[in-house]
């Protein structure tokens, strides 16, 4: 059975966001993941996460100003500054928290930016975060993200891209953050790509499609999908990063045959 973590952004949001640790760890989660943590003191999540007895997983490099619309800065050539410093402070909450990977958000293309230009800052910007990241025992993660729903002009939309920019940086704790809900939008394919990706893969995502819902609410057939991890031996955490699509409690059935 997969390692089944709660995404505290998206799940529980009836509650307030201290609130819905406990939550996760009543519903049967024993790990969790957010978007962002540093709106709280690291020490009160810690202090959190020690009460419920839950592993902080993962969580995002700051990206930016999200609420303006920004959804990473780590292809921006003119925010190196602010993107070294976030990964600073990232490393910060990591150590607190015990969580062993951030991930990196690599951002929208801005019109104007050549993709050449975007991808060398991309790879530069990795390469020093994953080095930064290495000496505090860190693994660093990159995610590919569609762009035909949720995020149009971020830079990697492919396991495809995301893979050559490992290669490229070739460093080896920075792995691929495969999220199955934009994957399944932009490749399909989803357990022949598990399957030749893994050795690469340092987290897993999911949703369904379309609505990007709890399983059973679209096309993927998340049996066959858990089903195949397990026989591929994958041993790390597989998150649920979704919108439920009623109340979270609803939206957590699926977890009943597991």
């Amino acid at each position: 059975m997969p390692r089944f973590a709660a995404n505290l952004t998206l799940l529980f949001t009836e509650l307030d966001f201290l609130d819905r640790f406990a939550a996760a760890r009543q519903a049967g989660f024993a790990g969790v993941e957010c978007l962002f943590p540093y709106t709280w003191p690291a020490e009160e999540l810690r202090s959190v996460l020690q009460q419920e007895g839950l592993t902080q997983v993962l969580f995002n490099l700051p990206a930016g100003n999200w609420e303006a619309g920004e959804r990473g800065i780590a292809c921006l050539p003119d925010r190196g500054a602010e993107f070294r410093g976030g990964v600073v402070e990232a490393i910060h909450y990591a150590e607190i928290l015990g969580c062993p990977r951030i991930n990196c958000l690599a951002g929208l293309k801005p019109p104007r930016l050549s993709e050449r230009r975007a991808w060398q800052t991309l790879a530069d910007n990795l390469r020093w975060a994953a080095a930064q990241c290495r000496e505090a025992g860190l693994t660093l993660c990159i995610e590919a993200i569609n762009t035909r729903v949720d995020m149009p002009g971020f830079l990697l939309d492919s396991s495809a891209k995301a893979v050559r920019l490992i290669e490229q940086v070739a460093v080896p704790n920075l792995k691929l953050q495969y999220d199955i809900y934009h994957m399944q939008i932009m490749e399909g394919d989803l357990i022949r790509t598990l399957e030749r990706l893994l050795p690469q893969i340092g987290h897993i995502q999911f949703a369904d499609n379309p609505g990007r819902g709890e399983p059973g609410t679209g096309e993927i057939n998340f049996a066959r999908v858990f089903e195949a991890l397990d026989g591929l031996g994958y041993s790390g955490w597989v998150s649920a990063e979704y919108h439920p699509q009623s109340s979270t409690a609803d939206g957590l059935r699926w977890m009943d045959r597991y």
